[in-house]
């Protein structure tokens, strides 16, 4: 049985101050579902502290470097992120992707990279508005999924999770109808082999509290990859419960 997860992508929002109010909001305990915290990279350290002795809760990074050290400002390396016990990060984001021109083949590195150093990578994969207008949508994700499928063992997807946003559904307030999502959720399970029974597939896209239960009522939606709602942590909380 697939547990679900819910996890939270901060971007590059807050402080110390707001890293230190969510906790004291969000009551981790009335939660059952799996919870994943990944802030900015200089608060790691403080949601590990939360993290820690928490059976249900982890924290997780938004990046990571394809190179395990070296000369590359301003890059962290997956030995840096488990020197803080970070037990997930975030892969291939859209923003990544369309900002900072990630190609799905530096993305497949970081996975590597990520699984290597036993960190659960959180693969996201969508299309755009336009290529979904040109009904491209299961084209372009089956390309970014199998850009990962080359490189390593089939087996080895156990020890992932992979993340559907539609990049025309991120900050946008617009999101995929359930049955779109679970179209879509459907088919990356069965791209995903003999393994895809084992796998998360979390939803990304304005997902609220509004929208929760219907997306996490459809049979292959595990979960989310939540953004601007996971920076109020009642709003947040509410959707670790529809998750339930």
């Amino acid at each position: 049985m697939r547990i679900p997860l819910v996890a939270a992508n901060w971007k590059m929002n807050g402080n110390k101050a707001f890293a230190e109010r969510f906790f004291s909001d969000f009551d981790l305990q009335a939660i059952a579902a799996h919870v994943v915290v990944c802030p900015p990279f200089p608060y790691i350290p403080l949601v590990s502290q939360v993290a820690e002795d928490r059976e249900r809760f982890s924290v997780g990074a938004q990046n990571l470097s394809q190179e395990s050290s070296g000369a590359y400002t301003g890059e962290i390396s997956a030995e840096m992120l488990l020197d803080w016990n970070a037990r997930y990060v975030i892969i291939g984001h859209s923003e990544r992707r369309s900002l900072y021109g990630e190609t799905s083949e530096l993305v497949a590195k970081k996975f590597v990279v990520a699984q290597q150093a036993g960190l659960i990578p959180i693969l996201c994969v969508g299309e755009t508005l336009q290529e979904r207008e040109q009904e491209r949508t299961l084209e372009v994700i089956a390309n970014q999924l199998k850009a990962v499928s080359d490189i390593i063992e089939s087996d080895t997807w156990k020890h992932s999770v992979v993340a559907y946003e539609p990049v025309w559904a991120i900050g946008t307030g617009k999101t995929a109808t359930p049955e779109e999502a679970q179209d879509v959720h459907q088919f990356i399970r069965g791209e995903l082999g003999n393994v895809g029974e084992q796998i998360q597939i979390l939803y990304g896209g304005s997902v609220k509290s509004a929208n929760a239960s219907a997306l996490f009522a459809q049979a292959d939606i595990d979960g989310a990859l939540v953004g601007g709602a996971s920076l109020d942590a009642k709003e947040f909380a509410a959707i670790c419960r529809a998750a339930e």
